[in-house]
């Protein structure tokens, strides 16, 4: 099965269509899952609690067709908690392997920075390569395997960091932020007369995409021509991380190829076969904010990591 890429920006709209029949709001979140869909990357979310981060994430797998899981990350968690195990069956007298929750399509890790490292480590492998090797075993996961994390800003008691490996996995971190007015008084109207948690099939959302579909559209993302100025462009502003005296550690190249192919994915989501820089300046933010450590003195003075990377936006040359 193949798709044009007028038929990938009309599998787009109609996601986009079927999501916003449940979820006021957060466009750009939901235009971020898509491209991390397409280009075969995973979605770390930050905000507040109560901003339906969940809920989203159960909305894009019910529109998409995605197996969904979840994790909810605690302290005591530990690895076989996420990856499963080989249990012994005494009715064959042998071990069976018993699958936890990461063998799913969307795997949603909630609240996963209330976990220690150890256990944040068991989704390195099946972040990095779609694999789970467990006893010495390797264990493919779906081609479609996607992780949307969540975590809580406010919350500084009883978390642990995720460390820089964990984070160079993700393609994006997103923060999500509190609604508009207009858009809480719209959430309140929508959900004010329910009771009991919220279900995407109460709100109507149909599965409009399914593992044959999403394979064409990740297909298509491949006949998205990257210019060689474009390429020049993303080297230079990554590069320009690692030159500010206000950034003490800067993005690597691994950056700039996952800023490449978000890049593609977001033109071909659009209909179009080749990148703009614009498409680059669009996802620069969401792709380099994890990715980048302030200096002491920068964090002293209260920069934001997302100022610095608009200034680099702003002081980098684009192709015309």
């Amino acid at each position: 099965m193949t798709l044009s890429l007028a038929e990938t920006r009309a599998l787009a709209d109609a996601i986009r269509a079927e999501i916003g029949k449940a979820i006021v709001g957060q466009e750009e979140t939901i235009e971020h899952l898509l491209i991390a869909l397409v280009a075969q990357g995973h979605v770390l979310l930050e905000g507040p609690p109560g901003t339906a981060k969940t809920f989203l994430a159960q909305c894009f797998a019910a529109s998409t067709g995605l197996e969904f899981g979840r994790i909810q990350f605690t302290p005591d968690l530990l690895p076989g908690d996420i990856l499963g195990s080989n249990l012994f069956n005494f009715q064959t007298s042998q071990f069976t392997l018993t699958r936890g929750p990461i063998f799913r399509e969307l795997l949603l890790a909630d609240e996963i920075n209330r976990t220690p490292p150890k256990t944040q480590a068991a989704l390195l492998e099946a972040m990095q390569e779609r694999r789970v090797t467990l006893d010495g075993q390797t264990h493919a996961l779906s081609d479609h395997f996607m992780v949307v994390a969540t975590q809580n800003p406010i919350e500084n008691q009883g978390v642990y960091p995720l460390p820089e490996a964990q984070l160079d996995r993700f393609l994006f971190k997103l923060l999500v932020p509190y609604p508009s007015a207009e858009e809480e008084a719209a959430i309140v109207r929508r959900f004010g007369e329910r009771s009991g948690p919220p279900n995407p099939t109460d709100f109507g959302i149909a599965m409009v995409a399914d593992a044959a579909t999403l394979g064409a559209a990740q297909e298509a993302v491949k006949s998205v021509k990257l210019a060689d100025e474009v390429i020049g462009y993303t080297v230079a502003l990554v590069r320009a991380t690692r030159e500010s005296a206000d950034i003490a550690s800067g993005a690597s190249p691994r950056a700039a190829v996952v800023l490449a192919n978000a890049a593609r994915a977001r033109a071909a989501l659009q209909g179009r076969d080749y990148v703009l820089p614009d498409d680059v300046k669009a996802l620069a933010t969401s792709v380099l904010r994890h990715r980048l450590l302030l200096s002491p003195a920068a964090e002293i003075e209260g920069k934001l990591v997302e100022d610095l990377v608009a200034g680099l936006i702003e002081q980098t040359e684009a192709p015309k």
